[in-house]
């Protein structure tokens, strides 16, 4: 008889954190072998609770979850780790599966598909919510031919969700006048005057 998966929690929201070990706990073929509400706490004990899966958000106090993730794996090389979280902005999924994580599911994902993506992942798939999934195979057909830098795609991505020069700058560890030279040079690339007329092109193009 095949043993149970193993899981550790690590979700700051303690009736978040209740449900999963409820949902988990309640299924057949799994056992919730311990909750952290962060990372912080995890890492003092976490390597001899031994899981097979540990169920990590992003948003922790103390260490983020996208940052928790090497260092549980330095702690835990066998585990497999699957992210659940409310963020689905591109960095944050690619953040976290190039640092180790092996999946990546939203919040909103039925609790059916929680209990099926730990198996999968412990049987060594890669579950993503289909929000997820659509983000990566869209990032993948993006043009590979683009005039732009990789600092102005992300720049444009920014000015994409509606992010002003200062929040870009903030965001990207830049000054604003580096932000401004920037997006000259994207309206220089691009032929454009306006930021519309940028992010219309860059669309249409698959250039973000």
């Amino acid at each position: 008889m095949r043993r149970n998966i193993k899981v550790s929690i690590i979700e700051d929201d303690e009736t978040l954190r209740d449900g999963y070990a409820f949902l988990i706990g309640a299924t057949e073929g799994y056992e919730v072998v311990s909750s952290y509400c962060s990372y912080d706490e995890a890492a003092k004990k976490i390597a001899t609770d031994k899981p097979d899966v540990i169920l990590l958000d992003i948003e922790l106090p103390g260490v983020n979850g996208i940052d928790a993730i090497p260092k549980l794996k330095k702690l835990l090389p066998n585990c497999y780790i699957l992210i659940l979280t409310v963020y689905e902005s591109e960095k944050q999924v690619f953040n976290a599966l190039a640092n180790g994580a092996s999946g990546y599911l939203t919040k909103n994902t039925p609790s059916a598909k929680i209990i099926e993506s730990i198996k999968e992942v412990r049987d060594g798939g890669g579950p993503m919510s289909i929000n997820i999934a659509r983000l990566v195979i869209r990032s993948f057909q993006k043009n590979q031919e683009s005039p732009l830098s990789k600092r102005e795609t992300q720049i444009l991505e920014l000015i994409g969700e509606g992010k002003s020069r200062g929040q870009i700058a903030a965001e990207l560890f830049i000054d604003l006048e580096t932000v401004r030279s920037h997006i000259k040079n994207i309206y220089l690339k691009l032929d454009v005057n306006s930021r519309a007329d940028a992010i219309k092109l860059a669309r249409q193009n698959k250039l973000i």
